[in-house]
């Protein structure tokens, strides 16, 4: 057979079809997972290097050796230098080949009691990390961005809605105000996912352990995990049901995003006209020349859809999948990372937008009709001794007598917790001020930890 029809790989010769088709998109996604990939070896070739056996597998000399060729290779990838080659198939391979072909025997013993399973299972849980801190942080910035304009407007009345009529009288504040504290509990989420996560799978190899004294807590401390999945099985099965968990937090996060570029979309709309968004997030026709169509909010919308989506497809490729590595979880790489991207960049997009919004006073106020103070005053009247049903219907035979009603003493009225006139900003706000001293803190010891044990500053500038 001639060299096109097979390929020489580092586990094999196989036929350039099958190498094509197994490989998939791995070597164009990989390129992610490159540090994440060379910071697991550097914790390895260190365990490896104080596992008592002899002879040792690494002197001191050797590891430093590996580790300075591991953040040469972290630096290469940042310049956009480090291929990964279809005969690499993926990051691991391409890793090992870079160091077998610098320092020789060391790089054939890089490998030494674990498999590429617990690999990408680490870079994925590594790479999830650094994302998770991420999208906590821009989920706060943008929580702080609607309590800033809540605060601002607080005062502003505006229409509550439901069913998209008419209801009862709310305000700016109240309306902006609800979606930040939607976006905490999005945040808290996010935490929960992200403690999941922080766990190293590294050790378990093939999912069934290895017959040498391997240290896995001390490959976890390393790398600046919060402690080791305990059992090898699990530590391989949670492969995808990790990415699925990270994936729901992000759901969860284009949820709140997704109604509030709907509610956008409405009440931008001439025909309410409360808010207008700054001219330079709204795109013009092609043949129209007046058009300032909010397609920002319509792709944020969209793309709720596309992170279910890749939610819904890793869970779907996990739930049939039989105990031990399949090789059907090499597809959930691309949704896991599809669906992170999608959400941090619409968390980054609305920010701006939302700060650059400006309410209209006069069409707020146009929207107040009589009957939007029939609930408040049939309460009114409930107060004066009135029971309810009797109330109830008597403002509903008497809505004439609502013609003076003003919105702004309506939401003023309303003092107790939670309310229009009772909002309390500074509770709403620390849920996202948390959120950022947590990732901070989170990124800082993760930094300190990859520093020493690459001998380098990490992140590498």
């Amino acid at each position: 057979m001639s060299t096109k029809q097979h390929r020489k790989t580092t586990v094999g010769v196989v036929s350039a079809d099958v190498l094509t088709f197994t490989a998939g998109k791995d070597i164009v996604l990989d390129q992610a997972l490159v540090a994440a990939d060379c910071i697991g070896s550097a914790a390895h070739v260190t365990m490896l290097s104080r596992m008592p056996v002899k002879p040792r597998l690494f002197s001191e000399g050797e590891r430093r050796a590996v580790i300075a060729e591991l953040a040469e290779i972290i630096h290469k990838a940042a310049a956009g230098k480090f291929k990964i080659t279809m005969e690499d198939q993926d990051v691991h391979l391409a890793v090992e080949r870079t160091l077998t072909e610098k320092l020789g025997d060391l790089g054939k013993k890089i490998h030494t009691a674990r498999s590429r399973n617990d690999q990408i299972a680490l870079d994925l849980r590594l790479f999830g990390k650094q994302e998770l801190l991420g999208a906590m942080d821009e989920a706060a910035v943008l929580a702080e961005t609607l309590l800033a304009f809540a605060k601002k407007h607080a005062k502003l009345p505006m229409v509550g809605r439901t069913h998209m009529q008419p209801a009862m009288p709310s305000s700016v504040g109240l309306w902006a105000s609800s979606f930040a504290e939607a976006l905490t509990d999005d945040i808290a989420l996010l935490k929960c996912a992200y403690e999941l996560n922080n766990k190293s799978p590294l050790g378990s190899a093939a999912s069934y352990g290895v017959p040498l004294p391997i240290d896995r807590k001390l490959v976890a401390d390393l790398l600046g995990f919060a402690g080791t999945v305990h059992n090898v099985l699990y530590a391989n099965n949670s492969r995808g049901k990790m990415e699925s968990v990270i994936l729901a937090a992000m759901s969860q996060v284009m949820l709140t995003l997704s109604r509030l570029a709907q509610d956008l979309m409405i009440f931008t709309m001439p025909e309410f006209g409360y808010f207008s968004l700054p001219p330079e997030f709204t795109t013009g026709s092609s043949i129209m020349p007046q058009k300032k169509n909010p397609d920002v909010c319509e792709l944020v919308r969209a793309r709720a859809t596309k992170v279910e989506a890749c939610a819904a497809a890793v869970f779907n490729l996990v739930k049939g999948s039989p105990t031990g590595y399949n090789r059907d979880l090499q597809d959930a790489k691309e949704f896991f990372m599809e669906g992170i991207a999608t959400t941090r960049a619409c968390l980054r997009i609305m920010s701006p937008m939302i700060a650059g919004m400006t309410p209209d006073r006069d069409a707020l106020l146009r929207g107040f009709t009589p009957d939007v103070f029939a609930t408040d005053r049939a309460i009114e009247l409930v107060g004066q001794g009135m029971p309810f049903r009797d109330a109830y219907h008597y403002v509903k035979e008497h809505l004439d007598e609502l013609q003076s009603c003003d919105p702004f003493e309506a939401i003023a009225k309303k003092k107790h917790e939670g309310a229009t006139a009772g909002l309390d900003f500074v509770r709403l706000g620390a849920g996202a001020k948390a959120a950022r001293k947590f990732a901070a803190a989170e990124r800082a010891a993760f930094s300190r930890k990859i520093s020493a044990l690459l001998g380098v500053p990490f992140p590498m500038p």
